[in-house]
Protein backbone atom coordinates (compact mmCIF):
# COMPACT_ATOMS: atom_id res chain seq x y z
CA UNK A 1 0.00 0.00 0.00
CA UNK A 2 1.53 3.31 -0.86
CA UNK A 3 2.17 5.98 1.76
CA UNK A 4 -0.77 8.29 0.37
CA UNK A 5 -3.31 5.26 0.82
CA UNK A 6 -1.90 4.22 4.23
CA UNK A 7 -2.17 8.28 5.56
CA UNK A 8 -5.98 8.27 3.54
CA UNK A 9 -6.82 4.49 5.95
CA UNK A 10 -5.40 5.81 9.24
CA UNK A 11 -7.93 9.12 9.28
CA UNK A 12 -10.53 7.06 7.87
CA UNK A 13 -10.30 4.47 10.14
CA UNK A 14 -10.69 7.49 13.19
CA UNK A 15 -13.53 9.29 10.99
CA UNK A 16 -15.19 6.41 9.75
CA UNK A 17 -17.35 5.87 12.88
CA UNK A 18 -18.29 9.75 12.68
CA UNK A 19 -20.06 9.41 8.54
CA UNK A 20 -21.71 5.74 8.92
CA UNK A 21 -25.17 4.80 9.46
CA UNK A 22 -25.82 1.62 9.18
CA UNK A 23 -29.05 0.67 11.88
CA UNK A 24 -30.97 2.71 14.26
CA UNK A 25 -28.26 3.05 17.15
CA UNK A 26 -25.93 4.67 14.43
CA UNK A 27 -28.57 7.04 13.54
CA UNK A 28 -29.30 8.28 17.33
CA UNK A 29 -25.29 8.52 17.63
CA UNK A 30 -25.21 10.35 14.60
CA UNK A 31 -27.83 13.05 15.61
CA UNK A 32 -26.47 13.35 18.65
CA UNK A 33 -23.11 14.28 17.00
CA UNK A 34 -24.54 16.67 14.86
CA UNK A 35 -26.34 18.52 17.32
CA UNK A 36 -23.40 19.12 19.36
CA UNK A 37 -21.59 20.35 16.36
CA UNK A 38 -24.31 22.73 16.19
CA UNK A 39 -24.43 23.50 19.48
CA UNK A 40 -20.84 24.34 19.25
CA UNK A 41 -21.05 25.73 15.49
CA UNK A 42 -23.91 27.72 15.42
CA UNK A 43 -23.73 29.04 11.72
CA UNK A 44 -19.87 30.31 11.93
CA UNK A 45 -18.90 29.10 8.37
CA UNK A 46 -15.06 30.14 9.34
CA UNK A 47 -15.43 27.15 12.75
CA UNK A 48 -12.82 24.28 11.61
CA UNK A 49 -15.49 21.61 11.72
CA UNK A 50 -18.75 23.60 9.78
CA UNK A 51 -17.48 21.05 6.85
CA UNK A 52 -17.69 18.13 9.27
CA UNK A 53 -21.56 19.62 10.04
CA UNK A 54 -22.83 19.68 7.00
CA UNK A 55 -21.57 16.57 5.57
CA UNK A 56 -22.57 14.58 8.50
CA UNK A 57 -26.26 16.19 7.95
CA UNK A 58 -25.92 14.93 3.98
CA UNK A 59 -25.32 11.36 5.82
CA UNK A 60 -28.31 11.71 7.82
CA UNK A 61 -30.99 13.03 5.45
CA UNK A 62 -29.57 10.38 3.55
CA UNK A 63 -30.47 7.43 5.86
CA UNK A 64 -34.09 9.61 6.42
CA UNK A 65 -34.96 9.80 3.76
CA UNK A 66 -34.04 5.40 2.63
CA UNK A 67 -35.58 5.39 6.09
CA UNK A 68 -38.20 6.84 7.38
CA UNK A 69 -39.60 8.33 3.68
CA UNK A 70 -42.15 11.58 4.22
CA UNK A 71 -45.12 10.59 2.42
CA UNK A 72 -46.43 12.45 0.12
CA UNK A 73 -49.87 14.30 1.47
CA UNK A 74 -51.41 17.62 1.52
CA UNK A 75 -51.90 19.90 4.74
CA UNK A 76 -55.67 18.50 4.64
CA UNK A 77 -54.19 14.72 4.76
CA UNK A 78 -52.08 15.66 8.00
CA UNK A 79 -54.94 17.41 9.42
CA UNK A 80 -57.26 14.38 8.78
CA UNK A 81 -54.37 12.47 10.82
CA UNK A 82 -54.20 14.49 13.26
CA UNK A 83 -57.61 14.69 14.33
CA UNK A 84 -57.90 10.67 14.06
CA UNK A 85 -54.69 10.27 16.23
CA UNK A 86 -56.27 12.79 18.59
CA UNK A 87 -60.14 11.18 18.30
CA UNK A 88 -61.68 14.49 17.23
CA UNK A 89 -64.27 16.01 15.35
CA UNK A 90 -64.65 18.64 13.55
CA UNK A 91 -66.32 20.14 16.18
CA UNK A 92 -63.86 19.93 18.43
CA UNK A 93 -61.19 22.71 16.21
CA UNK A 94 -63.74 25.81 16.75
CA UNK A 95 -59.94 27.79 16.22
CA UNK A 96 -60.31 26.93 12.27
CA UNK A 97 -64.15 27.52 12.12
CA UNK A 98 -67.25 26.36 12.83
CA UNK A 99 -67.81 21.84 11.80
CA UNK A 100 -69.39 22.28 8.61
CA UNK A 101 -66.29 24.81 7.79
CA UNK A 102 -63.75 22.13 9.01
CA UNK A 103 -65.85 19.28 6.99
CA UNK A 104 -65.74 21.31 4.07
CA UNK A 105 -61.48 21.71 4.54
CA UNK A 106 -61.31 17.97 5.52
CA UNK A 107 -63.51 17.51 1.79
CA UNK A 108 -61.39 19.44 -0.47
CA UNK A 109 -63.90 22.21 -0.80
CA UNK A 110 -62.14 25.16 1.00
CA UNK A 111 -58.26 25.40 1.59
CA UNK A 112 -56.55 26.53 5.01
CA UNK A 113 -56.03 30.07 5.45
CA UNK A 114 -52.79 31.55 7.26
CA UNK A 115 -54.44 32.00 10.15
CA UNK A 116 -56.07 28.48 10.10
CA UNK A 117 -52.80 26.90 9.92
CA UNK A 118 -51.18 29.11 12.52
CA UNK A 119 -54.13 28.04 15.05
CA UNK A 120 -53.47 24.50 13.66
CA UNK A 121 -49.57 24.46 14.22
CA UNK A 122 -50.01 25.68 17.62
CA UNK A 123 -52.92 23.59 18.82
CA UNK A 124 -51.05 20.39 17.70
CA UNK A 125 -47.53 21.49 18.23
CA UNK A 126 -46.20 21.22 14.79
CA UNK A 127 -44.60 23.55 12.28
CA UNK A 128 -46.86 25.68 10.13
CA UNK A 129 -44.89 23.90 6.83
CA UNK A 130 -46.97 20.41 7.36
CA UNK A 131 -49.87 22.14 6.43
CA UNK A 132 -48.68 24.02 4.28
Amino acid sequence: MSPIMKDIQHHWNAIHPLLSIRNEKDYDLAAERLNQLIDEIGTNEQHPLYDLLEILGMVIRAYEEEHYPIPDCSGTDILQFLMDEHEMTPSDLPEIGPPDMVSNILSGRRELTVSQIRALAERFHVSTAVFI
